[in-house]
């Protein structure tokens, strides 16, 4: 008798648990802004206030060059390991149609550390993605 009354009062407080609806409104995380200033392309505004001003990526300033040493592409991107100012670094654009010995200019973009690449199964120390990528003169 003990148990029944035990296990009756079990599932009065789980029915009772299960009555609580969820809220009406989906849950609107708080927007935060961009660290760079920009946007990706189609991003919804930050601030229910503002509208969202499309990107021109031709007004970014490309104010690096450097040279091509070697190209991975793959869909959508273009991996590309460049010297500059003596030093070799890599970069990630939009796909570009760079060849070895290719001049680029970019942009300042964002350098990630011991970036790994699922894409290409594996890990650069360190990774500039940029905005913009052009080549400025061919090999």
């Amino acid at each position: 008798m003990k148990h029944t009354a035990l296990v009756a009062a079990l599932v009065m407080l789980t029915l009772t648990a299960c009555d609580k609806k969820p809220s009406q409104e989906p849950f609107v995380p708080t927007p935060m802004s961009s660290s760079s200033g920009f946007l990706p392309a189609g991003h919804p505004p930050v601030n229910n206030d503002e509208k969202a001003m499309p990107v021109d990526e031709s007004k970014i300033a490309q104010t690096q060059k450097a040279t091509v040493v070697s190209i991975i592409d793959i869909p959508q991107f273009t991996y590309l390991e460049v010297t500059q100012d003596n030093q070799t670094r890599w970069l990630a654009a939009s796909t570009i149609a760079a060849k070895k010995g290719d001049v680029i200019q970019f942009d300042n973009g964002s350098t990630l550390e011991n970036f790994n690449s699922k894409a290409l199964n594996r890990t650069f120390p360190s990774i500039t993605f940029v905005n913009r990528a052009s080549i400025v003169k061919g090999k």
